[in-house]
């Protein structure tokens, strides 16, 4: 696979992620990931942080695609994981999500935690209810960017770095992400061509260890585009 580099400095790598593979093993897996494919073309990534993640600063799910940052050495790995844990950076994904959300800009604020379920899954707790005290804050924020007769196209803008959070938190609004096949509905529809979770990591902002704020964008995916031309004929 060849790696799309967005930006490359002594210290910092972008990388523009393609959906369909995992960023780095978190258990026993045979496929090729991410961090695979890092380390053939930078080795000396291995000497940073920590095995199996090495200089990967974030995650992205195995289908999400866009935007991603590796440390190239260590004090920028912690200057900007720093950041993260801080709240200080500035994320951007689009969206289209099933149904017509009511609300054209807001902000989706609860608790977070794994499903007792489905442990592939996270849910939403309420604060009455048992065990809810261990559970994570999550913060979601969106706006609506184009409304079409089934689907609606937004910008999320995620506060807090909660595993699923977004697709978890869109599913509670019960607008889950098309295409989404843990978080989706039963029998919710799928545009054509679609054959994975209309979600892209298309922005982000951060300090650099100089001192310097960096934007980074990410066009949206070809067959994304694609995707939303064909809803403008009527679907």
């Amino acid at each position: 696979m060849e790696l799309k580099v967005i930006y490359e400095d002594e210290g910092l790598l972008v990388i523009d992620k393609p959906a369909r593979i995992i960023v780095f093993p978190e258990r026993r897996i045979k496929e090729k990931t991410l961090i695979d494919y890092l380390l053939e073309n930078y080795p000396d990534l291995k000497k940073i942080g920590k095995a199996p993640r090495y200089g990967i600063v974030h995650r992205l799910d195995k289908d999400t695609s866009g935007i991603l940052l590796v440390a190239k050495n260590n004090k920028t790995l912690d200057f900007l994981q720093r950041q993260f844990k801080e709240r200080k950076v500035i994320k951007k994904y689009l969206a289209l999500v099933v149904g017509n959300l009511k609300e054209d800009f807001g902000k989706i604020e609860t608790l977070i935690g794994r499903s007792p379920k489905n442990r592939k899954k996270q849910r939403v707790y309420l604060p009455f209810e048992p065990k809810a005290r261990e559970k994570r804050k999550a913060i979601t924020g969106f706006k609506v960017l184009k409304r079409f007769k089934k689907y609606t196209l937004i910008e999320v803008i995620p506060k807090t770095g909660r595993r699923h959070q977004i697709r978890c938190h869109l599913a509670y609004l019960s607008c889950p992400i098309a295409g989404d096949k843990i978080y989706g509905f039963k029998n919710q529809p799928t545009p054509k061509g679609l054959n994975r979770q209309f979600l892209h990591a298309n922005y982000l902002k951060i300090k650099l260890p100089d001192g310097k704020e960096k934007e980074f964008k990410s066009d949206l995916p070809e067959n994304f585009k694609k995707i939303l031309e064909k809803l403008n004929y009527g679907d």
